[in-house]
Formats: C-alpha cells, structure tokens, sequence
C-alpha cells in the first residue's frame, strides 16, 4: 500500500485551460479603439494592477487611458445615507445584510468614448457598469481585505482617503454582500479572471477556462483552501499537528469551508494557480452543485460550512448564542439562521463545553452579572448560568440558536453548522482585551434577547448530546447518525470502517460534505472516475451531481469521517 498522504495546506485541482501569468500575454488580444473594464474589490492594489496593463499595452505599441472608477464615487456622507439602515443604527459591531447595488456607491457611472489611437481602461469596484467592450475580473481573497481593515491600512466601499480607517462592521455586513452580487453577475460574461495576490504579475485565466474548470468542479469532489485566523483565546493544534501557519501566534479559527470566504485553488501543482471564489462556482452551477431540492431552498447560497475552533493551550472561547430564525431574518437580514455543532476531534480529562442553561439559572441575575463585566470590568461565574459537559472525544454537541455555548481551552472542535457565521453574540468573553487593550466586543443586549430558555437542565443532555444510531452497516463499516434535530435543516453522521473496508453511498441529488477525523484517510471514487485521497482533518465537497461514490479507508488502522448534508 502506498505511503498516506499528510494534511495539504494548499490543494490544487488540475485543469486542462492554461493558466497565464502577468500582463504581457493578458493584453494580447486588445487593440485600440476598445473599451476595458477591470472590476474587482476594493482591497486590490489597484495601482499596481494599473501600472501593469499600462505597461504591457506600451510594449505591444498601445497608449492606455485610464479612468478610475473610484473618482465618480458619491460623496462617502450620501454613501454612509443610502447604505444605512433604522435596524441597528447604533449598533458598533453589527449591521443588517446590505440590499444596496453597487451603482448605489456612485454619483454617476461614466460613459468612456472609444478612442480610435488607444484602449481605455475603466478600473475599480464598479467598472463593469460602463458597458465595456473587454471586461476582466481582478480578484484578491477575502482574508486580505479583512487583514488591511484589521491592520488599520484598508478602507471600506466608496471610502475616501481622510475618512479614518475601514471598520470590518461595513466590511462584513455592506461592503461584501454588495461586492458578493456584483461579481456573481459578472461571473458568466467576464473575458479574463486575474488573481491578484502577486499584483505585479497576477496568474489569470480566460472566461472561457474559468467557466470550463467551474463545470469539471461541479462534477467531482473538490476541496477549498483552507485558513486559519489567530484570536486571543487560539491554540496551536493545527501548528503542531497539521504544519500550518507556523510562524503565526496561534491558529485558532481554521475556515476548512466557508462559502462566503473560501477559494478553489485551479491550475498545476508545479506550476502557476489562480484562487477562484466558491460562490463563483456555485453562482454558475448551483443545481450541480448543491442539488436540486437544496438549490430550491437556499437559492445560490451554499447553506454548509466546516471550521476549527483550535484551544489546545490557548483559553476559553466567549460564552454566545446565535440568533434565532426570526431575529435572523428580521433584524440581520439573513434568511436561514446559524445552527452549529461541535464535533469533538480533540479533548480529554479536564476538558469542557459549555452549553445549555442550568435548570437553577435566575436569568435576570444572568443578565446583571453580564451587564456589569461589560460596563463595570466584573468578572463572575458563567457556570452559575450554563452548563459544562465533558469534552470527550468524538462527541458530537448540537447548538441550535439561542442556545448558550463555548468550547473550553484544549480543546479542537470541528464545527459543522450552517453557512451564517458573523453572528456571535456573546453573554461574557472572560474580560479579555484586544490588542489596544480595549474589553473585545460583548454583545449582552442581543444575546439576552434571543436567549431560549427552554434549552435548561436535563433537556439540554437528552436532545442536544446525542447516541449515535446506526443508520446502515456492512462488511467492515457502520454509518451512524450523531446529530439530527426537527429544527436543523442539516444533519451529521459518522462512517467508521476497519483497514481497507469501503462502503457505497450516493448523494441522492443533494451535496455532502465530509472529513475525516480519525485516522489515516480516505480513498474516495466516483461512478465517474474521479479519485480523492482524504487525509486526516481534511474536508472534501461532494457535488451532488456526482451521484454514486465509494469510500476505502487508507493506511493500516481504522478510519472515521463525518458527513454533514441539508435532510
């Protein structure tokens, strides 16, 4: 048997379209008299991006003109307006769902002249809306607009210089969904697709192998790139289990897939990669992709997401709750709400969670204890409140909204929940500073708010902490159910198989995604040829247009993965 293959940081999927690299060959096929539209976000160095085209067009003997998008912006006071909502007006940390377009950022949308003597090249968010005759999509991965407005160097959609810092409140909740929007509608049309995290020579590829690599995607199992974020409370788990981020404080928060931010790596190994959005993927292919029936419910959104919550020798994560559906829709503007699980893949003796109310909580005490540590620096004990229960491993813990929760330090949790995943609303964060040593946001006014009494004392162990069920079983292999409530859209199961087993499954026309969370691996197959090796604590996509796969445990031991999938 061959050797088993180590957590990959950076996987790639072969595609048969060449991947370009720089601007000399991307210019090749412009020629005076056009119109260039280069839309993208905000964060992308737009400058050098610029400067390269302008460049590359004057060795092929073609003068540019440049419009930059960003002068024709309305003033940032009428932005601030027209993006503005009555519901959280105030609020310093969240906001709802921005509705607004994109044209809504502007005063006017310039209408460029062809120029017969050059190539007028319209840049920045936006420039798609002048109609062009070329249009280039320049990307950069969320993680660095978070970065630049973390570090205190980004600025928001339609911010001026002079305006102080970005805040990730209109990054997250404005900016982002606008973007989001516009770049889906472009997606089907766009001529070249630069990724841009090496601006001066971006790796590209056409409209046409984009398109054409999104298609082969939606047909096999893929995996998205995966990242981890340092936080106070993180731990060094995947640094010293998995090899990433080793230079990094911590890795505490590890996006394994999470729609909104994650990427597919496309190209050679060996060679140059462009990192495309998975909303790209599932915007042009969500019936492939998701299923019909889940496309049905959830439209182009891509309703599951898998993440780490690394503590191993970091602290505790804040107590919070997530919003209950209706609070969801009506006051952040989501349509489905954030459901979690913890799937235990790391804990042991001394380790805990916390979740669900004790049945002697005096909840107004509750809340007085919580208003003080916010207001007044008090600390108290959250477990006069909430439970704890034994962070056992492989332990599957179900966090519906409302309900209060939190992982304890030492712990690894694999978080299967649905997609929404900015919504945290924290009764007590342990008094913890940020970096200026200001107290980290608590959100005790909406957490109380949507706070479900009704998850307390004994319920909380007998629905919440569940047996697994044994769904079906085979020579080698057993598939329980760990994680199934009426009010969870999706569910969890368990696949556990003896050395070398395999087992046959389908995805009866809806998406599964699974992860491997003991032992060596996984040898995944699809009816359609396509080969997967899963390594422990990776997580793969199953289209549901793959139908009938087969799954073998790799190495010399048993195997287990989970599998999540909208019921």
């Amino acid at each position: 048997m061959p050797p088993v293959r180590g957590y990959e940081a950076e996987p790639c999927h072969s595609i048969t379209g060449e991947v370009g690299t720089g601007y000399q060959d991307a210019v090749a096929g412009l020629a005076p008299g056009l119109v260039l539209a280069v839309d993208g976000p905000v964060a992308v160095d737009w400058e050098t991006v610029t400067a390269g085209i302008h460049e590359a067009l004057a060795a092929h003997d073609i003068v540019a003109k440049q419009l930059d998008m960003r002068e024709y912006s309305a003033p940032w006071e009428e932005i601030l307006a027209r993006t503005a909502s009555a519901e959280l007006e105030h609020d310093p940390d969240f906001a709802p769902l921005s509705r607004a377009g994109l044209a809504d950022f502007f005063t006017e949308v310039p209408e460029p002249e062809a120029a017969v003597h050059c190539v007028t090249v319209v840049f920045g968010p936006g420039a798609a809306l002048v109609a062009p005759d070329r249009l280039w999509y320049a990307d950069l991965p969320k993680r660095y607009a978070e970065a630049q407005i973390t570090g205190g160097t980004g600025r928001n959609l339609g911010q001026p210089a002079g305006t102080g810092p970005g805040t990730t409140r209109r990054l997250f909740y404005i900016d982002w969904p606008v973007l989001d929007r516009h770049r889906d509608t472009l997606v089907t049309g766009v001529d070249l697709w630069l990724d841009t995290q090496d601006p001066g020579a971006p790796a590209w590829l056409t409209g046409p192998a984009l398109r054409a690599a999104m298609a082969d995607l939606a047909g096999r199992p893929f995996r998205t790139r995966p990242t981890f974020n340092t936080t106070s409370w993180g731990g060094h788990w995947a640094q010293e289990q998995l090899g990433f981020n080793r230079e990094a404080p911590n890795t505490a928060l590890g996006y394994e897939l999470i729609a909104p931010e994650s990427g597919i790596l496309v190209g050679a190994p060996d060679g140059p990669r462009v990192e495309v959005p998975l909303q790209a993927l599932v915007a042009l292919h969500p019936e492939e992709v998701l299923g019909e029936p889940v496309h049905a419910m959830f439209g182009t959104s891509f309703p599951i997401r898998f993440d780490y919550l690394d503590t191993v020798g970091g602290g505790n994560l804040s107590v919070h709750c997530h919003p209950q559906s209706d609070y969801m829709r009506r006051v952040f503007g989501w349509p489905y709400t954030q459901h979690e699980t913890y799937y235990m893949m790391v804990g042991g003796p001394g380790r805990q969670v916390f979740l669900g109310l004790r049945e002697d909580a005096d909840l107004v005490s509750f809340r007085r204890e919580a208003d003080r540590a916010v207001h007044d620096g008090v600390p108290f004990d959250i477990e006069r409140y909430v439970q704890t229960f034994p962070a056992e491993p492989h332990q599957l813990f179900l966090i519906p909204g409302g309900t209060p929760h939190g992982s304890g330090e030492g712990n690894v949790v694999l978080e299967i929940s649905a997609t929404p995943y900015l919504y945290s609303l924290r009764f007590y964060d342990w008094l913890r500073t940020d970096r200026d040593g200001r107290q980290r946001p608590v959100h005790v006014g909406h957490a109380f708010e949507n706070l479900d009494a009704a998850r307390s004392g004994e319920a909380v162990a007998r629905d919440l902490v569940q047996k697994p069920r044994t769904l079906r079983s085979g020579d080698g292999w057993r598939e329980d159910v760990i994680g199934r409530l009426p009010e969870m859209f999706f569910e969890v199961r368990r696949v556990e198989l003896v050395a070398d087993a395999a087992v046959d499954d389908a995805t009866d026309h809806r998406f599964h995604v699974v992860n491997v969370v003991a032992g060596d691996g996984i040898l995944l197959e699809t009816s359609g040829g396509h080969r997967y090796e899963l390594a422990y604590a990776e997580t793969l996509t199953v289209p549901a247009s793959v139908g009938a796969y087969r799954v073998r445990a790799l190495g010399t031991g048993p195997v287990r993965y989970v599998k999540a999938l909208v019921r």
